[in-house]
Formats: C-alpha cells, sequence, structure tokens
C-alpha cells in the first residue's frame, strides 16, 4: 500500500471532491436512481461520499450499506457519515457480502472491480443478495482508453505500464457485461463517460493520477527516481505552455438481477 503524506491526502481529498470525480458519481448516481425508502448497498464505498448523497436520495425510511476492505477508508467514510442513521458501514469482502439473501433494492459500485483477480465471485454474491429485478450499477475506467501526450512517449509509454501493475483488470467495462450474463443478470445499458482535460487542473483526475503513479514509481522500484520526476515535470511543464492533453473513458454498465 502506498503511504501518502499530508499535501498527498489533500490533493486527494480535493479530487474526489472535484468536477472530474463528481460528474464521473453523478453518472453512477443516476444510473442508481435512488428512490425513498430504498435498501442500497454502496459495494467499495471507499471514503463515503457517494454512500452519503445515497442516503440523502433514500431519506430516512431507507438504508444505505457501505461496505469496503480497507480499514481506513472506512475510517474516512465513518466521519463523513456519521450523522446520518440511515448508513452502515461494514469492513468486509465482496466475495462473502454480510447480508441475506433478496434483502437489497439496488446496488452499485463505483472503480472497484478493476481490482479484483476474479470478478465471478463479487457477481455471484451480488446476484444473491439482491431482490428479482433489483439494479446493479457497476463503474470503471477502460484504461485502453487512455490518451496522455508526452515529448518522450517511450517513456510514458513504460510509466503507464507500471501503473497497470497497480490493477488486476485494466479492460473491466470491455468483459463485464458477458460477466453479468453468466452471473445470471440481465444487461440494460453503458453509459460513457470521457474526462479530458487541457489544463492540468488541481483537482483533476489527471492531476491526482500523476501524483499518484510518481509515488507508486518510486515506492516500488520500477523507474529510477530521476526518471520518474522527470516525467512528472514534463507533464507541468507541458501545462506552462498549454501543451498538456489528458483522456480517459469511465464506463458504467447498468445490469438487473434475473
Amino acid at each position: 500500500m502506498l503511504k501518502f503524506d499530508e499535501q498527498t491526502a489533500r490533493l486527494l481529498e480535493d479530487a474526489y471532491q472535484g468536477a472530474d470525480f463528481t460528474r464521473r458519481r453523478r453518472i453512477s448516481f443516476d444510473a442508481v436512481a435512488p428512490r425513498p425508502g430504498e435498501r442500497i448497498l454502496d459495494l467499495g464505498c471507499g471514503n463515503g461520499l457517494l454512500t452519503l448523497e445515497l442516503a440523502r436520495a433514500v431519506g430516512a425510511a431507507g438504508h444505505i450499506l457501505g461496505l469496503d476492505a480497507s480499514a481506513d477508508m472506512l475510517s474516512a467514510a465513518k466521519q463523513r457519515c456519521q450523522e446520518r442513521e440511515n448508513v452502515t458501514l461494514l469492513q468486509g469482502s465482496a466475495d462473502s457480502l454480510p447480508f441475506e439473501a433478496a434483502s437489497i433494492d439496488k446496488a452499485v459500485s463505483l472503480q472497484v472491480f478493476e481490482y479484483f483477480d476474479d470478478m465471478r465471485p463479487a457477481l455471484t454474491e451480488l446476484h444473491r443478495v439482491l431482490r428479482l429485478g433489483g439494479r446493479v450499477v457497476i463503474s470503471d475506467m477502460h484504461f485502453d482508453t487512455l490518451a496522455w501526450h508526452s515529448d518522450d512517449p517511450e517513456r510514458m509509454a513504460k510509466m503507464v505500464g507500471i501503473w497497470d501493475r497497480h490493477v488486476a483488470e485494466r479492460r473491466v467495462p470491455q468483459i463485464l457485461p458477458g460477466a453479468l450474463l453468466a452471473a445470471g443478470f440481465r444487461m440494460e445499458t453503458v453509459i460513457p463517460y470521457t474526462t479530458c482535460d487541457i489544463d492540468m487542473r488541481p483537482d483533476g483526475l489527471a492531476q491526482m493520477m500523476i501524483r499518484l503513479m510518481t509515488a507508486y514509481a518510486m515506492s516500488t522500484g520500477a523507474m529510477p527516481e530521476d526518471e520518474t520526476s522527470a516525467w512528472a515535470q514534463e507533464q507541468t511543464d507541458l501545462a506552462k505552455v498549454g501543451r498538456f492533453w489528458f483522456s480517459l473513458s469511465h464506463f458504467v454498465t447498468v445490469a438487473r438481477r434475473q
């Protein structure tokens, strides 16, 4: 696990609440279409931003169940949702959900499935806990859509290849529909959303990825520190002269339990 200093932690918090991530959460939120009184699972709830938004939408008669494997993330989510009586936050695994069969109306998972070596156990568990006709919304990046300018494309390709190692599957949206069908779901739609940044926005996805990728490459020793720093510095320099370009697509997959 990467360890972040205070400055990096602040940058991440800014990014999660910035425009790029807010728009992405909103697409997932709209796909879930929460209604008053519903019981909704936020699988991989992270720091609780989407959890809190869903809790507002279902009201006092509804309930949001947030599940995450990370104690640190759950701590942040508990702090964020501490005044919400209709939120329950649990530490656990997606392949062994601590809920009764057919006890949940809807489920959402935002940028979680790319970390699963095998997504089938999680999909099987989601099928078990959702009621008949219950909606599942799974949102992940397709990293093959990454377009990122550099005057040193060989170094950029090397850096992206290193970053790929932090996920188990870089093509989740591409293979998810077939996996959902095999797990007993009926596909409804796939909603694409592309983040494009030409300014290296301080609260943007690109800025966050530069910081994370730099830390990851250095901590794993996958690239020499001077080369890693030069890669990051080049992006700052490109932004200063109006030559920065970053684009990455996110896909929201919507299905129903049959």
